[in-house]
């Protein structure tokens, strides 16, 4: 029930960070709300911390770790995201991103001798010819020009960062380093390397104050990234990165759901069964094996 209840506050909330996303696209560069976000993040968990009275000591090679987590997973990856959507469509992006779970089950096959699972990479081509078929209009709307290669490169650099960003925290977990202050530290330190990213850049760093944006900043501090990232993070720790990937075939499920009720999205046949393999997909891979307790 901890592990089903960590993946479905996961999915709930990165699929309506999408909405929240729109709200910090305009006149603030997206490069610096990235910096925002994480950087209130980061002070925020380091507030907790303090509240708590939890340790925040740690050792040269653990802040490394924490720091190599925070660069490949709250950093540099999003922005490429960011950067992938001015030449691709969401949903494009969205279908390369769920390839992720393939790059989990390499990596911690090779990184943390995860063993290969026939049922996991069989739920896997499920799930992704499920988001393939919610997104098929964008997909067959797909023109290989020279932006759409930027697109497509940018969008999968930034997936196999974030897969190492999996596979590093799975490490810190199994050497017993807590998740929301590896989280603290690592959002810290990834906030630290975008600001000089964007000083290089010459990037303003300016701020709406604006409801909308303040609002969904708040939001994407708070929830997309303290929240979601804290369950995400604890149950990579518990049932492994290549299973607790499958989450983020469901997150834009959840957001075209969101965006159906919010902006009138309308599902036609080929969503309607991509939903359904989505789901199987993700049924098959998480199931439990008989005789395995939970």
């Amino acid at each position: 029930m901890k592990n089903l209840t960590l993946y479905v506050i996961t999915v709930l909330v990165w699929g309506s960070t999408w909405i929240a996303i729109k709200y910090q696209l305009g006149s603030v560069d997206p490069l610096v709300s990235v910096i925002y976000r994480f950087g209130l993040a980061s002070v925020l968990l380091f507030s907790f911390c303090k509240i708590q009275g939890l340790s925040l000591r740690f050792s040269r090679k653990e802040h490394f770790f924490m720091a190599t987590l925070g660069v490949f997973l709250f950093s540099i990856n999003y922005w490429l995201v960011y950067l992938a959507e001015v030449h691709l469509t969401s949903g494009l992006v969205a279908v390369i991103f769920s390839s992720i779970v393939f790059f989990n089950i390499a990596n911690g096959a090779i990184f943390l001798g995860t063993p290969l699972e026939k049922k996991m990479i069989i739920g896997a081509f499920a799930g992704i010819i499920g988001i393939i078929f919610i997104f098929m209009p964008e997909i067959k709307s797909f023109h290989l020009g020279d932006r759409g290669v930027l697109g497509v490169v940018l969008g999968f650099s930034s997936v196999l960062l974030a897969s190492f960003g999996n596979i590093i925290s799975a490490r810190n977990t199994r050497n017993h380093i807590p998740v929301i202050q590896a989280n603290a530290i690592g959002m810290g330190y990834g906030t630290l390397v975008l600001a000089l990213v964007a000083l290089l850049l010459g990037k303003e760093f300016s701020f709406s104050y604006s409801v909308p944006y303040v609002g969904s900043l708040v939001f994407l501090s708070v929830f997309g990234s303290i929240i979601a990232f804290g369950c995400y993070l604890t149950l990579i720790g518990s049932i492994g990165a290549d299973k607790a990937s499958y989450a983020i075939m469901v997150v834009p499920v959840v957001a075209l759901i969101i965006s159906s009720v919010v902006e009138g999205y309308a599902w036609n046949f080929s969503g309607g069964v991509g939903l359904v393999l989505v789901v199987v997909g993700n049924f098959w891979a998480l199931k439990k094996k008989p005789g395995v307790a939970t």
